[in-house]
C-alpha cells in the first residue's frame, strides 16, 4: 500500500471531522472509496438497530443532513442511510471459511483544531473546516487503515471466508456500537479485531494485550417540576433545580465496590430561568464506571434508584436516558499469540500489558462475538508518536505508522483465513 494514498485519505478525512451520529459527509467519503474499490457497502437500519442508538440528538442530526446536501452528498445515499451513520463492507472469497469482523470508530471529538503555526494540518492545509470538531483522537487514520485493508482484500485470491469491515459512528462518548452490535452484523463472525493510534504507546511498538478496559453507563437525568413565582406562589412550585442538586451530592457520595475498582462523576448540572421564576425544569449529565461489568451494574443501579428517591420526594417527574455505554474486555490467549507473532515480524517492539484505564466501546462488539458465536477477539494500541495529547486541539499522530497498522491487520487475516 502506497504511503502517499493513505495520507491523502486519512488527510481528507482529518478536513472534515463530524461528531457522533453526524457523520454523513464522513459515511460518503468512505462509501465512494469502498465502491471505487467495487464493494457495496451496507448502510442505515441493516448495520444499525435504532432502538438501541445512543446520545443522538435529532436537531444535531437534521443540522448535518442539511450541511451534508450543501457539501454536494448524494441524496439517493442520504435516504438509503436513513439517518443514520456508519458503514460495513464485506469481503467474500466464495470459498467456505471463517468469517473476521474488523472495526474502525469513525466520529471526531468536540474541539477547536489550534492555529499554531507548527501545527501540522495547518502547515499542509488540511486542518478542520468544522468549527469545534476536530479529529483529536486518531479516528481519521482508524478509517484511513480500514481503506488500506479493503484496498488490499480486493488483492487477494489466496483467501477463504469473509472479512466484514466495520465503520462503526458514534464512539466518543461510547455510543455507537451497541446499536451496531445489535443489529446482528457480527453474529456469523468467528474472530474481531479493533485497534486505537497511539494512547499508550510510541511509534514502534505494540500493545498486545491492554487491561483494565473500564465498564461504564452514561446517563442524562431530567427532572420536571412546576415553575411559580416564587414571592406570591412559593406552594405552587415544584423546584427541579433542588431536585438536581439534592440528587447531584448524593450520588457523589454512593458507596464504591469493595470487589474492585469503582467510579462516578457528575459532569454537568443544568437548571433555572432566572432568580425570580421556580425552575420547573433540571438535568443532569453523569457517568458510572466499574472495573467489571459487575461492578458498573452495581454503580448504575445505585445512581438510577437514587434518583428516583430524590423525584419522589421532591414531587418532580424524572426522564432517564442511556447516553452511552462499554464493556470490560478480556483479550483470547490465541489472539494475543497471533498478534504479538504478526507484530515482532513487523519489527514492532512487543508490549505484553499496558494498561488502557479508560472505556471504548468496541469491546461491545467484541463480547458480542465471544458470547453469540463462541467467537475469539482482540483490541490492541498501535503505537505512535504524538504532537499534543488525545482530545487536545493540538494533537497529531505519525502517519507513518499507518502502513504498518495495515501490515499487522492483514498478516493477522493471511493466518486466520488462508485456503488450506
Amino acid at each position: 500500500m502506497e504511503i502517499d494514498q493513505l495520507i491523502k485519505w486519512r488527510r481528507e478525512l482529518h478536513s472534515f471531522p463530524e461528531l457522533g451520529w453526524t457523520e454523513f459527509i464522513t459515511t460518503s467519503i468512505l462509501v465512494r472509496e469502498l465502491k471505487l474499490m467495487g464493494y457495496e457497502p451496507l448502510l442505515g437500519e441493516t448495520i444499525i438497530n435504532r432502538k438501541f442508538v445512543r446520545g443522538r440528538k435529532k436537531e444535531d442530526v437534521e443540522k448535518a443532513i442539511k450541511i451534508a446536501i450543501d457539501k454536494g452528498v448524494d441524496k439517493e445515499l442520504l435516504n438509503k442511510m436513513d439517518g443514520l451513520t456508519g458503514c460495513v463492507a464485506i469481503y467474500d472469497s466464495g470459498i467456505p471459511g471463517a468469517t473476521v469482523a474488523l472495526r474502525f470508530d469513525i466520529d471526531c471529538v468536540g474541539v477547536q483544531e489550534t492555529d499554531n503555526e507548527n501545527h501540522l494540518p495547518l502547515i499542509n492545509g488540511f486542518k478542520s473546516k468544522n468549527q469545534n470538531q476536530m479529529h483529536a483522537c486518531g479516528h481519521d487514520g482508524h478509517m484511513t487503515i480500514g481503506l488500506g485493508i479493503a484496498k488490499w482484500l480486493k488483492q487477494q485470491n489466496s483467501l477463504c471466508g469473509r472479512v466484514k469491515l466495520l465503520f462503526q459512528p458514534a464512539e466518543e462518548g461510547v455510543r455507537g456500537a451497541q446499536a451496531m452490535a445489535e443489529s446482528g452484523i457480527v453474529d456469523d463472525c468467528n474472530y474481531y479485531l479493533a485497534s486505537h493510534i497511539g494512547f499508550i504507546a510510541k511509534s514502534g511498538e505494540v500493545v498486545v494485550n491492554p487491561t483494565n478496559f473500564l465498564c461504564t453507563t452514561k446517563y442524562d437525568f431530567r427532572f420536571k417540576g412546576l415553575s411559580s413565582h416564587p414571592g406570591k406562589d412559593p406552594h405552587v412550585g415544584i423546584n427541579a433545580l433542588a431536585g438536581c442538586c439534592t440528587a447531584a451530592t448524593q450520588l457523589l457520595a454512593i458507596p464504591r465496590h469493595g470487589k474492585g475498582m469503582s467510579r462516578i462523576n457528575v459532569g454537568v448540572i443544568r437548571a433555572g430561568e432566572a432568580r425570580n421564576v421556580i425552575p420547573a425544569y433540571g438535568e443532569l449529565q453523569i457517568e458510572v464506571r466499574g472495573e467489571t461489568e459487575e461492578i458498573n451494574s452495581f454503580m448504575a443501579q445505585q445512581a438510577e434508584r437514587l434518583v428516583k428517591g430524590v423525584a419522589l420526594g421532591y414531587g418532580l417527574d424524572l426522564e432517564i436516558e442511556i447516553m452511552g455505554e462499554a464493556v470490560d474486555l478480556i483479550n483470547d490467549k490465541e489472539m494475543i499469540q497471533l498478534l504479538s507473532e504478526v507484530s515482532s515480524s513487523n519489527n514492532q517492539t512487543i508490549i505484553e500489558q499496558r494498561s488502557f484505564g479508560g472505556s471504548e466501546d468496541a469491546t461491545i462488539l467484541a463480547r458480542r462475538v465471544q458470547k453469540v458465536n463462541n467467537g475469539k477477539a482482540i483490541y490492541f494500541v498501535l503505537g505512535s508518536d504524538l504532537k499534543g495529547t488525545h482530545h487536545q486541539s493540538d494533537f497529531d499522530f505519525d502517519e507513518s505508522v499507518l502502513p504498518i497498522g495495515i501490515k499487522i491487520y492483514t498478516d493477522c487475516l493471511l493466518k486466520l483465513i488462508s485456503k488450506k
